[in-house]
């Protein structure tokens, strides 16, 4: 993946493109070839999903001179050991504990949270790495290597060789600040300044139970209770992040809920508001939470970081055993009494709000256990505040592809039989999705609880056909009768036949963004009767109020005779918050206080493979065609030189007289 930080660049390549003869390596024995025994370096290899591991690709990295490249196929099942390119410490260094604050905690030094982890995407690769998801790619790419490079008997193969050229040149260099400055004095200087390097960033999703005024800020003694998750995730390759387990689970989970818990017959009347954020860039440092946080204590949110009464955070919930959902808190905080109280009394309502769900079961942590990884830990920087983390682990995680190409559907056991249909297998409630629903149902009850709620909590129960929708959609098609119905009619591109991938990206909002906000809008809004140029600017109708209310014409679902779809407007309080690290905002390159990922700029991402001759005759080639050059600029200047002989000019023809 092209992206730098602080001075670690993550991905390079040449910008004349990796060339090397292909070999495939099928067993880690086959390496040998590739690293001492082959007569024809550079080599492109070809390497089985089940070897990208840490020690494989440490013994290529150590022969850069013999490798051009790597290609990747994708493991099918994905490897039973487990695989997790990312850190045992996600975020380390940007999260609430430091060698001042907590020190016995970290660096995660009571827990190493992803056990898994062997840190692969944090490495800097000399040459490119590809991953080939096409199957029939990589079976054509085989076959040639079968009919071309195979040697028999450990004899060198014939020419021609099978070889493949990768082009991935990165223009970033060294680190984010090298590369920023270096924009920024392009920006000063040139008229047509070429960036080489942009800061990761997107938009927070947010919405509240009771609508707020937008163009100012709550006061100071309005309460607020924060239902948090996260939207993005990663992998080792750049814009593959299906997150099924890391996020996508948790986040239907939080939206489940708010539809949930906006049925509820009183909501208008609690004393305490309800905020939903569903926060980007978290992957990359806490990108998201820093943000929101920064925008709090500048003024420029309409909730302050005062306002917040409670703070319930939603991680990765799809892998439960034994149907237990476990409370982490942070022991720091605890040691003033005031919040170790609200906190206790936090705990308890989550407890007599799961009472009544069976397949639901709470369990509390010692309170000198540390928070894991979670957007809490970034408001915990800025103040003491009473919160939860909500995971269906104890203490390491159990998802065993943490931010990798495998944390698919598959890895939380959503599947469909074969035989049904797209529009069937979207209304089909898997085991993991009526469990999820049931997890919804204990943390909108809660929720409503936090919020001063007491009479209707009985009757809020989440839907567990939005859950199999929404987790269809994300993760196995994203094009389907439902997100179509939900999203904007300029959005309805967006949605491709395969699911959505949750990497943050550059260009922004992300496919991910428009329909989280699309899907909370649809969930908790409310559809009224205006026409499409009044829902485009609602500032025409006096009615409305586009501070405190966000308006989106959709598509809206088929008609009658399904030839058509029944445009419609929603009112709702889905908005869109930036997601843009402060770092970049203040200046501050180099900054080890908030995020500065960047990703690289890039001309072309491409491979292509073809046949390569022997040294001997492309020299034999080159000779020859030397030779005829000489030979021909030998001729060339005989017939010049004597021109005058060879080419006599024609005398003009006389009169003729008869």
């Amino acid at each position: 993946m092209p992206l730098i930080r602080l001075a670690a660049t993550v991905s390079r390549a040449s910008i004349s493109g990796a060339t090397g003869v292909i070999h495939v390596v099928e067993e880690e024995e086959d390496l040998q070839w590739v690293l001492t025994d082959g007569p024809n370096p550079p080599y492109v290899v070809l390497l089985e999903g089940a070897l990208f591991t840490r020690k494989v690709v440490e013994k290529l990295k150590g022969s850069t001179s013999r490798i051009a490249g790597l290609a990747v196929s994708l493991a099918k099942p994905s490897p039973a050991s487990g695989f997790s390119p990312s850190v045992q410490c996600p975020n380390d260094g940007f999260g609430v504990y430091s060698n001042f604050y907590g020190p016995e905690f970290a660096h995660c030094r009571d827990i190493q949270w992803n056990r898994l982890g062997d840190g692969l995407a944090y490495e800097d690769f000399s040459f490119p790495i590809f991953l080939l998801e096409d199957e029939n790619e990589t079976n054509v790419i085989k076959q040639c290597y079968r009919d071309h490079n195979l040697s028999h008997n450990g004899s060198a193969p014939a020419f021609p060789l099978c070889a493949m050229q990768l082009f991935s040149h990165m223009h970033a260099v060294i680190s984010t600040a090298t590369c920023m400055r270096r924009g920024s004095i392009q920006n000063s200087f040139s008229i047509s300044p070429e960036i080489v390097c942009d800061p990761l960033s997107d938009y927070n999703v947010w919405s509240m139970l009771k609508p707020v005024n937008v163009s100012g800020t709550l006061e100071p003694d309005d309460r607020v209770v924060v239902a948090a998750t996260q939207l993005d995730s990663r992998s080792f390759f750049w814009n593959v992040a299906p997150g099924a387990e890391s996020v996508v689970a948790s986040f239907v989970t939080q939206l489940a809920a708010a539809e949930a818990l906006h049925k509820a017959p009183d909501v208008t009347t609690l004393p305490r508001n309800v905020m939903f954020v569903f926060f980007q860039g978290e992957t990359f440092d806490y990108i998201g939470s820093s943000r929101m946080v920064y925008d709090m204590e500048k003024g420029a949110f309409p909730v302050q970081l005062e306002n917040i009464d409670s703070f319930v955070e939603l991680r990765q919930v799809a892998l439960r055993k034994s149907l237990e959902l476990w409370m982490h808190t942070d022991p720091m905080s605890q040691k003033n009494e005031s919040v170790r109280n609200q906190v206790e009394r936090l705990l308890t309502t989550l407890e007599n709000s799961g009472a009544d769900v069976p397949t639901v079961v709470l369990r509390r942590l010692s309170r000198s256990q540390p928070l894991p990884p979670s957007s809490l830990q970034r408001f915990l920087r800025a103040r003491n505040i009473s919160g939860v983390v909500l995971a269906d682990h104890a203490t390491v995680f159990h998802n065993r592809y943490y931010q990798s190409v495998y944390d698919t559907a598959e890895n939380i056991n959503v599947s469909y039989p074969e035989w049904q249909s797209p529009e069937e297998d979207l209304n089909d409630v898997t085991e993991t999705a009526q469990a999820l629903a049931d997890v919804a149902t204990v943390l909108g009850r809660a929720l409503y609880r936090l919020a001063g709620g007491a009479n209707f909590t009985d009757t809020i129960q989440a839907d567990p056909q939005t859950v199999t929708r929404l987790l269809y959609g994300f993760l196995i098609r994203a094009n389907n009768s439902w997100f179509q119905s939900v999203l904007k009619q300029d959005l309805r591109a967006h949605l491709g036949d395969g699911p959505l991938q949750h990497y943050i990206a550059v260009s922004s909002p992300t496919n991910t963004t428009y329909m989280v906000q699309c899907a909370l809008a649809n969930l908790t809004g409310k559809v009224i009767d205006l026409a499409r140029e009044q829902c485009q600017d609602p500032s025409k109708v006096p009615s409305e109020n586009k501070d405190l209310y966000e308006y989106m014409w959709v598509q809206g679902p088929l008609n009658s005779n399904e030839t058509g779809r029944l445009p419609r407007c929603v009112r709702s309080t889905a908005r869109l918050a930036r997601a843009l690290s402060p770092a970049f905002e203040l200046g501050h390159w180099g900054s080890t206080e908030y995020s500065t990922w960047t990703e690289s700029r890039w001309k072309d991402i491409s491979a292509r493979i073809f046949l390569v001759a022997s040294k001997e005759l492309e020299f034999v080639t080159l000779t020859v065609g030397f030779v005829v050059l000489v030979f021909s600029l030998i001729i060339t200047y005989c017939i010049n030189a004597k021109a005058d002989v060879l080419f006599v000019a024609p005398r003009e023809p006389g009169a003729v007289s008869f």
